[in-house]
């Protein structure tokens, strides 16, 4: 049976690629996704001076991998994968396994 673990990365100070330098199999698909930009203005005095103003901005990087292992070894993976730090990131874990079903159980369902 084949398994796929899928990672979201959100990082928002450095780039992903200095974050992303544990070992990862050479199988692993890397899925670049669109970068997003806030830029926030805040007033430095409320009173006095508005054209006085600060500009802070916030950017967030993402990236999708996705890993195909055997089922067997999915659970030594989700620990490796736990183990592991990603300092200045969010990420989120997906797995999904395929499974066959045997004809008759299939029509006795149907």
């Amino acid at each position: 049976m084949a398994a796929k673990i899928c990672i979201a990365i959100r990082s928002f100070g450095r780039p992903l690629t200095e974050n992303i330098n544990w070992g990862l199999p050479p199988y692993t698909r890397k899925i670049a996704l669109p970068e997003s930009r806030v830029l926030y203005t805040v007033l430095r005095s409320p009173h006095v001076d508005k054209k006085s103003r600060e500009q802070f901005e916030m950017n967030v990087k993402k990236q999708f991998l996705v890993i195909n292992t055997e089922t067997h070894e999915l659970q030594k993976k989700f620990f490796w994968l736990k183990r592991q730090r990603i300092f200045g990131a969010q990420y989120e874990l997906q797995f999904s396994c395929k499974t066959r079903l045997d004809k008759e159980k299939l029509q006795k369902l149907l």
